[in-house]
């Protein structure tokens, strides 16, 4: 019998629709900041008025059960068993599991991220289940940090900073030889600096997973990883955003070195993006618009005479964003950019504006900051010096 054959009257609609969530938290940061709890493989969550209740397998119940971090926690051959009394000929997965959830606690139906899954979502539709996407955040409370959430973003950046000081102490000791650096022998490339980047955030409790290491005309593309050999008098954009694991918070920083003597060029290009991270920082506030703290960089940028340009090669000069949210995504609402937003006190936010020339090189320079009601309260802290002899 399928369960859209159950009586309507037996079931409460809920309104607004309560969550549910089927994702593992190491994919999906709605999961983890419902479940507080890390769990591997996708598992079924969703909100019974204020308490939430998950569904594990024997595999994960004891633990899941220890952390107290859910209201309820059923265990899934339970679930399994009811589900295949309905369905005694079909096969028993996550939807018709969900259904017997959902007809046992009276819902008719349930809210979902709009990255929910859709094979899934058509499942439950055909069961008679009621869905809503989210059409925006699922959990719009997490664009506001708590103490502790903030707290976590320091740790975050300052992994970040662990990172940075490794590869200053590697560019410190490099030597040029002809167009490449040298380092303990070997030349110094992208994949080498990424690695001991990774090796020493591993060791403080980071995933530095892509780590940005992009020098010369590799950085004009802000998302180059970086690949081969690192050149002297060349800048190189370093992008640390590592996750701290314990708790899935992230950290996400930039800085940019030359190894050498930096041309007036590139001085220029490194002072105009630096006033105009400053300026930007300065602006933030409760209630302030993104577009505001976006314009500040473009009225640097052009006061020093930077264009951008769009080609059929690619763009050239500053076309992105100038920040976003962060937490338990790299990624996060709010975007700082050309689109209005107002800005949300306790959120957390980069200041990441760049320059992009080929032929000159790439800046950018990224801090992390919290929107408070007398401005930005830094989350991160590493020094500018930027020219290694």
């Amino acid at each position: 019998m399928c369960f859209n054959t159950i009586n309507p009257s037996l079931l409460v609609t809920k309104t607004p629709l309560t969550p549910l969530l089927y994702a593992d938290t190491a994919s999906s940061a709605d999961q983890l900041y419902f479940s507080r709890v890390h769990v591997h493989d996708p598992f079924i969550a969703f909100g019974l008025g204020k308490k939430r209740i998950t569904v594990q397998s024997a595999l994960e119940f004891g633990r899941v059960q220890k952390a107290r971090s859910f209201d309820k926690v059923l265990k899934l051959e339970d679930w399994v068993g009811r589900a295949r009394k309905r369905h005694p000929n079909g096969r028993i997965g996550p939807a018709e599991v969900i259904a017997e959830l959902a007809q046992a606690h009276r819902l008719r139906g349930f809210r979902v991220a709009d990255d929910f899954p859709a094979a899934l979502y058509l499942k439950l539709r055909d069961l008679g289940l009621r869905l809503e996407l989210a059409n925006g955040q699922l959990f719009p409370e997490r664009e506001v940090k708590t103490p502790k959430e903030a707290a976590a973003l320091r740790e975050g950046n300052r992994l970040s900073s662990v990172g940075f000081a490794v590869a200053e102490d590697i560019l410190r000791r490099a030597r040029p030889r002809k167009r490449e650096l040298i380092f303990e022998g070997k030349p110094l490339t992208s994949e080498r600096m990424q690695f001991a980047i990774a090796s020493a955030i591993l060791e403080q409790g980071g995933s530095p997973d892509d780590t940005i290491v992009a020098g010369g005309n590799q950085a004009c593309d802000p998302h180059e990883r970086g690949h081969g050999p690192l050149r002297p008098n060349e800048m190189i954009i370093f992008d640390i955003f590592p996750r701290v694991v314990k708790t899935g918070y992230f950290g996400d920083m930039t800085r940019t070195y030359l190894k050498g003597r930096a041309n007036e060029a590139q001085r220029k290009l490194y002072n105009t993006v630096h006033e105009a991270q400053r300026a930007a920082i300065k602006t933030v506030r409760t209630g302030v618009d993104g577009r505001d703290v976006h314009q500040q960089v473009l009225n640097v940028f052009d006061a020093a005479g930077y264009k951008t340009k769009h080609g059929k090669n690619g763009s050239e000069g500053f076309f992105h964003g100038t920040g976003h949210g962060l937490g338990l995504a790299v990624h996060e609402v709010p975007r700082i950019s050309t689109v209005p937003y107002k800005l949300v006190k306790g959120s957390v936010v980069t200041i990441e504006p760049g320059l992009y020339y080929p032929g000159l090189g790439g800046c950018r320079i990224e801090d992390v900051v919290q929107v408070t009601d007398r401005g930005a309260r830094l989350l991160s802290s590493h020094h500018y010096n930027w020219e290694i002899k």
